[in-house]
């Protein structure tokens, strides 16, 4: 692996980022998945907002704006040097993030996760610990998880999707989930493994320079989004298959109703993968948390038919 670029473009600049950028740095795209997916969790809880709904706002920040934003801010400073290749544009290797800002923020925004976390009692406090310590290990040396495609991507779609799905079950219901929230929470954050393949499609040139094994690298593009596709409608259709089981009838019928409906878009995306993985990642993976959600209602306590 080639050594990595100086701490920013900038070398040694001096100075306080912008807080326009320190916001760029956190990614605000992104926090959308884990905090739709603590959403799953609050309907899949059965609990009654009336009471709960501080504790749920709260969590839906936890998982969004402090643990996403925290965990980007982390990978693109373990990363600015492959950024240099891929998006130079990035706050750290632009050097409009000067210095070690980039550290400091990541820093400092895994200790407040933590605090907030501790507001959510034992099982809020736990899910935090766990959620930062993945984002580290996914990002910084020596475990950087994200060099090997396979259990990088398995780290992020079980921190994306599972973790706060659960962990907002557990806390809005003062316990341990049900089993079948934690068996379709599993699915779907495996599932995500497929997203985040996609997601890697943007980064071939810079992760085969600096040696980072993500799927399209070690697959090809073609391959990488034959599995992507498979990672994603497997789960899916073995979650419609256990509310089936569970006797939920009609939201089996509505996941396998968007699975058939992302099978389409995935005959678009396979024609042309690197072209079109941006694209499929607005429609596809809109129809797939859709189906989260219909299976959070359905496997809540009294939950749809």
């Amino acid at each position: 692996m080639a050594a990595p670029a100086p701490l920013s473009a900038g070398g040694a600049a001096q100075g306080r980022p912008h807080p326009a950028v320190v916001l760029e740095l956190l990614k605000p795209i992104t926090w959308f998945p884990p905090m739709w997916a603590f959403g799953c969790g609050v309907a899949s809880s059965g609990a009654s907002l009336a009471a709960g709904w501080p504790m749920a706002v709260v969590g839906i920040l936890l998982a969004g704006p402090l643990v996403c934003g925290m965990s980007q801010a982390v990978n693109d400073w373990f990363d600015r040097h492959v950024d240099a290749v891929n998006e130079p544009g990035r706050p750290i290797p632009s050097g409009r993030m000067p210095g070690r800002w980039g550290l400091r923020v990541a820093l400092g925004w895994s200790a407040l996760s933590l605090a907030v976390g501790a507001l959510l009692g034992p099982w809020g406090f736990a899910a935090t610990v766990v959620a930062v310590a993945l984002a580290w290990a996914y990002s910084a040396p020596p475990l950087r998880l994200k060099a090997n495609g396979w259990w990088g991507n398995l780290a992020c779609g079980l921190s994306y999707e599972t973790l706060p799905w659960v962990t907002a079950a557990a806390v809005l219901s003062g316990g341990a989930p049900d089993a079948r929230v934690v068996a379709v929470a599993l699915l779907y954050g495996l599932g995500a493994h497929g997203i985040m393949t996609l997601n890697d499609f943007k980064s071939i040139e810079g992760d085969r320079r600096f040696g980072l094994d993500s799927i399209p690298v070690l697959l090809g593009a073609d391959r990488a989004a034959a599995f992507a596709c498979w990672a994603m409608a497997v789960p899916q259709a073995v979650v419609a298959g256990l509310l089936a089981w569970w006797g939920a009838g009609l939201a089996a019928l509505a996941v396998l109703a968007l699975l058939a409906a992302q099978g389409l878009a995935m005959r678009r995306m396979l024609r042309d993968p690197r072209g079109l993985a941006p694209w499929y990642n607005g429609t596809g993976v809109t129809l797939y948390v859709a189906g989260m959600m219909v299976t959070a209602f359905a496997v809540a306590p009294g939950g749809a038919p």
